[in-house]
């Protein structure tokens, strides 16, 4: 079968500025932009570009209640290094049920778009690769 995700799309009352954290926080480029509408992708020329789906953030007119349905988890080389890149940027920790004993945290964007940082790989789990 020849088909690929070309894109995830987050609904926000205000599209430029949901979209202005996550290219800070990915380091992506915005691509496109209008009041209704803004599109994120990787830099162009990395190993991500035309790989990775884009993230569409799209203008809706109600704010976000309950939990979200899907959400993105990022692997840093470094947890607690970027929970607090994360938190300056304009994160925040949730509790979503996920209890103490896990290796993730779980952060909500400026919107309330939960998401979670994943520990770092092992050697061993990079190597495995």
């Amino acid at each position: 079968m020849s088909i690929r995700i070309q894109s995830m799309s987050v609904d926000t009352t205000n599209p430029a500025d949901l979209a202005r954290f996550w290219q800070a926080a990915l380091g992506w480029r915005i691509t496109e932009e209008d009041p209704d509408e803004v599109v994120l992708e990787p830099p162009a020329g990395s190993r991500e570009d035309d790989v990775v789906p884009d993230i569409l953030f799209l203008k809706v007119p109600e704010e976000k209640a309950g939990k979200n349905r899907l959400h993105l988890d990022l692997r840093p080389e470094d947890q607690a290094a970027e929970v607090a890149r994360l938190e300056a940027l304009g994160a925040r920790r949730v509790n979503v049920g996920q209890g103490s004993d896990v290796t993730w945290v779980v952060l909500a964007d400026p919107h309330g778009n939960e998401f979670c940082v994943l520990r770092a790989l092992t050697e061993q789990e990079l190597a495995a690769r």
